[in-house]
């Protein structure tokens, strides 16, 4: 990463950075953070994964989709040997520097130590929660996990924390300063544009940022909305955001994360759930997922076409129904994108 940047002129040396990692909420953080940078008057890049409606929304620009092919076309000359996460960041980083961002909101892939991003030496680390996922990458305990994301911490930094629990480990990384201005991914966005700027931000500024897939309402006869929880604490996080409503869901989770505890979860807002399967490699089959589902729900569906999923829910739930989409942002981008291959 470091020899792809040094070919490209090391373009993210040209502006400062706020560095988003966690577990869930990195996303939105990101973006709630970016925006509310762009209306204290700075030009600012955001840089977030996975996508949900397109991969050009992986890279924007003052709140719009930066030109993907563009991107990609300045990093491909000098991209050999590269997988393609560090070719997307190499191409987010180029691209702010030559569209001159005043700052960059940066959301770590995975973990933080080893991740493409932790090139930054940004002024402003954001560690939103951490939970037990990618636990063969990143350590089976919470403790190994937060060491692993606040490896990004610049020395002299400020670190903005979600949970007071990991400050010693932040100042052990080196962080200067240190903010709890609690978990929330709106209170931690602000916080982390006020360390940036010195001074205050309005919330409100950032009411009207609508992010895909999370608690998207798609319809309302049936009520339906697309979650990207993906894992057992963002099931956890999503339940009492809901509605008082019994949905009918669709669910797609990977192989890799503890479907039983995300289904058990879901039994508090469903009795009915139709199993799917994204075109993600690591996803679960359907019949899979619906042997797993039986022993909770009263009734359930193998569909593993997304599409037909979300229509037979919505049959089922009724005009006067609900319906929720989760267990998997591929899920989401598959429903966006029929068409979409996996890969740039």
């Amino acid at each position: 990463m470091r020899r792809l940047l040094a070919d490209l002129g090391e373009p993210q040396r040209r502006y400062p950075a706020v560095h988003v990692v966690g577990t869930n909420g990195k996303t939105s953080t990101a973006l709630l953070a970016a925006e509310l940078l762009r209306s204290a008057g700075l030009r600012t890049g955001a840089y977030v994964s996975p996508h949900v409606r397109a991969w050009s929304e992986r890279i924007q620009v003052d709140g719009a989709d930066a030109d993907l092919e563009g991107a990609l076309a300045r990093v491909r000359p000098h991209a050999e040997g590269a997988t393609q996460f560090e070719v997307l960041t190499a191409a987010a980083l180029a691209e702010f520097a030559a569209r001159e961002v005043d700052v960059a909101v940066v959301e770590a892939g995975l973990g933080g130590r080893l991740d493409a991003t932790n090139v930054l030496a940004a002024p402003v680390a954001v560690l939103t929660n951490v939970a037990l996922d990618h636990t063969e990458v990143l350590g089976g305990t919470r403790d190994a996990i937060a060491r692993e994301k606040l490896a990004v911490v610049a020395p002299g930094s400020t670190a903005i924390l979600g949970d007071p629990e990991w400050e010693p480990l932040a100042r052990e990384a080196g962080a200067g300063r240190v903010e709890l201005p609690g978990s929330s991914n709106l209170a931690l966005a602000v916080a982390a544009a006020e360390a940036h700027l010195g001074r205050p931000v309005d919330p409100h500024a950032a009411d009207g940022l609508r992010i895909p897939g999370r608690l998207e309402r798609r319809g309302e006869a049936p009520l339906e909305l697309w979650d990207g929880a993906h894992n057992l604490a963002g099931i956890g996080y999503l339940l009492p955001r809901l509605p008082d409503r019994r949905f009918t869901l669709v669910v797609s989770i990977l192989a890799d994360k503890n479907a039983d505890g995300m289904l058990r979860a879901l039994t508090a807002v469903a009795g009915t759930l139709v199993a799917t399967r994204s075109r993600s490699p690591r996803a679960l089959a359907a019949e899979e997922l619906a042997g797993l589902a039986a022993p909770h729900f009263a009734r359930v569906e193998a569909v593993p076409d997304p599409h037909r999923a979300v229509a037979l829910a919505r049959r089922l739930a009724g005009p006067g129904g609900a319906v929720l989409v989760t267990g998997s942002l591929y899920l989401l981008a598959d429903l966006y994108n029929p068409y979409d291959a996996s890969g740039t």
